[in-house]
């Protein structure tokens, strides 16, 4: 009977979640246009410091590493960098959700020090499916990204009958932040449908879509289309009030890709690129998004627990230095790996 009344009460508020979604509350283009006219050039990084293998231990109670983050966020300022793309995990909030908003407020004064803005991301569906609250697992040498974990974990992510809580996440978080200015915009899912999970995640993203139109922020909402599924990105390039995507090719394709989307006449931002193995680098992609006023926030800043100087599935073993790092800008004693490319970086962030 229990059971019979949960699953009622669920579907009365999809019903009357889809009604108040019917609104829809997009950012016309209009709106859109005029708030990225009032934005700078939009150039940055997808931040994790260099202490967290994943989203969990950056923000837990016992691992929340304030000293670090301030001390990464300024080398990414002193290059010009003004936007950082940030992960958030729903597991974080539910063991302690007035701590979580007390570190997500913490953080958020640390990058308005550096005159560092925040998008932040929600949901995710990378890398591995079973996210526990805790201590988190030590790096696997050499493996790229081999403690990050999705959002939520695919027990929940499998089960409908278990996004109640995501719902009362999602509009928690949106509810304390939505009129905060040190945050750009809320990414609400990074990569919906990969690892396999395909039309698996179309609901949730949509229901995560209806959960943040009623509380309705005064910052953009998006997802970024991220790979050729046309039901995925037709969906999310409907619904934002800012095109987001991700483009870890060459310039060329970079640009075409850009030519393409400025069809949809919204400003865009691109919230993943730079992979050095697949000629996606600073130098041929950031004068690209610099022509259009793309926005520009590449994957990795300091080198550290990620792993993220390894490539997608092309580990190294023994843990040895790759010759060619993947992402990734610094070293962990605050180095540029590519003196070259902070210098370039800061001449097209300080050049009008």
């Amino acid at each position: 009977m229990k059971k019979i009344m949960l699953v009622c009460l669920i579907a009365l508020t999809g019903f009357f979640n889809a009604v108040n979604a019917q609104e829809k509350k997009i950012w016309s283009a209009e709106t859109a246009n005029q708030w990225y006219a009032k934005q700078p050039w939009l150039v940055g990084a997808n931040f994790l410091p260099s202490t967290a293998i994943n989203q969990l231990e950056m923000w837990q109670a016992e691992s929340f590493d304030p000293v670090t983050i301030d001390r990464e966020l300024g080398w990414a300022a002193g290059i010009g960098m003004n936007v950082m793309r940030v992960y958030l995990h729903d597991i974080a909030w539910q063991t302690d959700p007035a701590g979580f908003k007390k570190r997500m407020n913490e953080f958020l004064t640390i990058a308005s020090k550096h005159k560092i803005k925040i998008l932040f991301t929600i949901f995710d569906d990378c890398w591995n499916p079973d996210a526990y609250p805790g201590k988190q697992p030590a790096p696997k040498p050499g493996i790229h990204n081999s403690g990050w974990v999705r959002s939520p974990n695919i027990a929940v992510h499998d089960n409908p009958l278990r996004w109640g809580v995501l719902e009362a996440y999602v509009k928690d978080i949106l509810s304390t932040f939505k009129d905060d200015k040190r945050i750009l915009m809320w990414d609400l899912y990074n990569e919906p449908g990969n690892r396999g999970y395909g039309l698996g995640s179309l609901e949730l993203l949509r229901k995560s879509f209806e959960w943040a139109w009623f509380v309705r922020p005064s910052q953009p909402l998006s997802a970024g289309a991220w790979n050729n599924d046309k039901t995925f990105n037709d969906y999310v390039l409907e619904n934002s009030d800012v095109i987001t995507f991700h483009n870890y090719h060459d310039a060329e394709k970079l640009e075409k890709e850009i030519l393409e989307k400025q069809k949809l006449g919204k400003p865009m931002i691109c919230t993943e690129y730079m992979a050095r193995t697949r000629n996606s680098t600073f130098q041929s992609c950031l004068p690209v998004f610099k022509k259009y006023k793309v926005g520009a926030i590449n994957w990795g800043l300091v080198a550290g627990k990620s792993n993220t100087i390894y490539q997608w599935g092309k580990p190294i073993p023994d843990g040895s230095e790759p010759e060619l790092w993947f992402h990734d800008v610094f070293r962990k004693d605050g180095t540029s790996y590519k003196k070259e490319e902070t210098d370039f970086i800061r001449q097209l962030t300080t050049k009008k």
